[in-house]
């Protein structure tokens, strides 16, 4: 089993930015995909962006440009570098590790970011 830890989430203004990590209890390298969702409130959870284990980042069309996933398997750690945050960037912030044979998601406890005006 893998531990997922989220932390860096916190209050911004409008335009500022945050780094969100998500700390592994253990190795990330046999995992296929890391990837960062968030939920706004009333909302379903959407995906952010991800990183597989080559290297490919796919974003959501409203974070491309402001947003930048990277991935330190050394570390064990994933980050989200966030930047020009809008108040529609609010939620909470969930990092998933996908597995894909045999299929399993690991999910971490998730991070709140709230973006003023």
């Amino acid at each position: 089993q893998v531990q997922l830890v989220e932390s860096g989430g916190g209050l911004v203004q409008a335009g500022g930015s945050l780094r969100l990590s998500c700390a592994a209890s253990t190795s990330i390298f046999s995992i296929n995909t890391m990837g960062w969702y968030r939920q706004a409130p009333g909302k379903h959870r959407e995906l952010v962006a991800s990183i597989g284990s080559g290297g490919n980042t796919p974003y959501a069309d409203s974070v491309k440009g402001r947003f930048t996933i990277s991935r330190d398997n050394a570390k064990n750690t994933v980050y989200l570098q966030m930047n020009s945050l809008n108040p529609e960037d609010t939620g909470v912030y969930y990092c998933n590790g996908r597995v894909t044979y045999p299929p399993y998601d690991y999910w971490g406890q998730g991070t709140q970011v709230t973006v003023s005006s």
